[in-house]
């Protein structure tokens, strides 16, 4: 079928049960921001491949709502369908829910899959709907009567994360997540984010792409621990490792039934990433949201893991530098695809040990590529690489001790003093958040405009967040804590912590010129005390030359300088 044949079946199921429009989201049961191709329903429904928006079918009207990294991106891939690209946080710009309330009539019916929502996602619809009588109907899933030939669940096998690159065993984590419980008066502490059970539990697995977890759901109670995960995807000798620690087995499916019968006691969980039908199993008095233990434990590495990533970044160092020595010389020998560039990383990471694939797609994005914020090349359409103009490159690497996460801009021929300029306004923001000391406290909103500054100054921005949590051998985007704009979100409000691994990556894009980005990966670690309190600071992890061609040199100061210089010394 094609995406209009789609929504025409869609169309005729929400007429079948009496439907006004359906919402179908980016995401899975777990609320991950990547899905297995069996959860990729709006990218079924749409045609358009990016991680994040929103589609909304009405009986006249389809719209798909997603961020600047996809806006170029969404008007290639919507193009020659009936379905229109609503762009979000932009000035003006209804977001999903306030145009589903402006545009139904009142006493309309809305209809979404409960699984796929949070339980704060869900509250704020039936919020925005309830002013114009509209009802929200959460019990059936419109597009899995429609899509046939759906991907199964995947079937991959789990295996253990070993206790030398974790740094803390199971039973380790499991008293002082325990602790914390009963400091918040949980009996109970359901996890549904598929990273925090696999660090939890010191497992990994292969169902999303690129990020090494496996569907499970997880229950720590007082005295014991919960796994539900499909039966034949954990071998037994690791069956017999999970028993010996305290940890059942059950299936997957069979998380539904325990809820509905769990013995009485208060229910840990996390409103932002519970979904909405495993929320209404459990009793109301039996509900405790509040904090999620696990990930804000899993955001501060412990020293066996920082030091393993200090030693994976050396690895993925020497990776780079080879393949950009084999781009340099290859391009003056033959064009070269995007897409051979991505293949040939692959390779050159394999070769350094550890190495258990991507964290991400690569963004190998050249010239015009390179503004398209989350570009992915393909082999039929992909541009062809020459000794001129700029390239952008983000890429990274999971190993089983670390996860990176690095993004250059090159330039394989002479510059233009344009692209030096903003090239260097993207260098003084990496810096100035770089070598930033801040107080104890200090949240990701209050650090953003540090790397913003400097291109304001020219009337310039960028349209993603400055940065992300990453993962130890986990999610290459890791919450909660980040660089980002809004103080509302949590990477804007979480304050940081020493031990936090975030990256710091500005940039520029300009529409079918070129774009440009700088990240490295930092920690957080304390910078001292005074009479004002404690002190942090972020030092750099990640190792790779930033291109001294791309730098205008009039416009740094002498301490930028004197900060490039040391960064190359490391």
């Amino acid at each position: 079928m094609t995406v209009n044949e789609r929504i025409a079946a869609l169309r005729r199921q929400m007429e079948l049960y009496g439907y006004d429009a359906w919402i179908i989201p980016s995401s899975d049961p777990h609320q991950s921001e990547y899905v297995a191709a069996h959860w990729k329903a709006r990218e079924w429904i749409s045609g358009f491949t990016g991680s994040a928006g929103t589609v909304i079918v009405t009986r006249r009207h389809v719209g798909l709502w997603t961020d600047s990294r996809y806006f170029l991106q969404a008007e290639q891939q919507l193009a020659g369908t009936e379905v229109v690209l609503h762009k979000q946080r932009v000035p003006h710009a209804p977001e999903h829910v306030e145009w589903l309330a402006n545009n139904l009539p009142e006493h309309a019916r809305v209809g979404c899959n409960g699984w796929l929502f949070s339980v704060g996602q869900i509250g704020m619809l039936q919020q925005a709907l309830s002013r114009r009588h509209i009802s929200l109907d959460t019990t059936r899933d419109l597009v899995a009567d429609i899509w046939t030939d759906r991907p199964p669940l995947p079937a991959e096998p789990v295996f253990a994360h070993d206790v030398q690159y974790a740094g803390r065993t199971r039973g380790q984590k499991l008293e002082a997540v325990r602790q914390r419980m009963a400091e918040l008066g949980a009996d109970h502490y359901l996890i549904t984010t598929l990273d925090d059970i696999a660090w939890l539990y010191n497992l990994r697995g292969s169902d999303v792409p690129c990020n090494p977890v496996f569907y499970a759901w997880a229950l720590v109670s007082r005295d014991d621990a919960h796994l539900f995960v499909g039966e034949a995807k954990v071998p037994a000798e690791l069956r017999q490792a999970l028993k010996a620690d305290g940890i059942w087995l059950h299936p997957y499916e069979a998380i539904t039934d325990i809820l509905e019968h769990l013995p009485d006691g208060k229910v840990l969980l996390d409103k932002a990433t519970l979904n909405y039908r495993l929320w209404e199993l459990i009793p109301e008095a039996m509900r405790l949201p509040g904090e999620h233990i696990a990930r804000q434990m899993k955001a501060v590495k412990n020293e066996v893991e920082i030091a393993h990533m200090r030693q994976v970044m050396v690895r993925d160092g020497v990776a780079l530098v080879k393949l950009f020595m084999w781009l340099e010389r290859t391009i003056t020998e033959r064009p070269v695809p995007e897409t051979e560039v991505a293949e040939r990383l692959i390779e050159l990471r394999r070769a350094r040990g550890n190495y258990w694939g991507e964290s991400f797609d690569a963004i190998v994005g050249y010239q015009a590529n390179g503004a398209i914020v989350h570009y992915r090349a393909e082999p039929d359409t992909c541009a062809h690489i020459r000794p001129q103009g700029i390239l952008l490159l983000d890429c990274g690497g999971q190993y089983y001790d670390g996860t990176t996460d690095i993004t250059r801009t090159v330039a394989l021929g002479a510059p233009t003093p344009q692209q030096k300029r903003h090239f260097t306004l993207v260098l003084k923001g990496h810096i100035a958040l770089a070598r930033a000391r801040f107080p104890e406290g200090t949240t990701g909103a209050q650090l953003d405009t540090l790397a913003r500054m400097y291109l304001w100054q020219d009337l310039l921005n960028y349209g993603h967040g400055t940065g992300h949590g990453v993962g130890f051998f986990l999610n290459v985007h890791e919450p909660p804590q980040g660089f980002a704009t809004s103080p509302v979100t949590s990477r804007g409000r979480t304050a940081f912590v020493p031990g936090m691994i975030t990256s710091n990556e500005p940039g520029l894009y300009l529409t079918d010129q070129y774009g440009i980005r700088i990240e490295n990966l930092v920690l957080c670690r304390e910078a001292g005390r005074s009479e004002f309190g404690a002190f942090l600071e972020h030092e750099t992890l990640t190792l790779f030359p930033i291109d001294r061609q791309l730098i205008e040199p009039s416009m740094l100061t002498p301490e930028e300088r004197q900060w490039l210089d040391d960064y190359h010394q490391m």
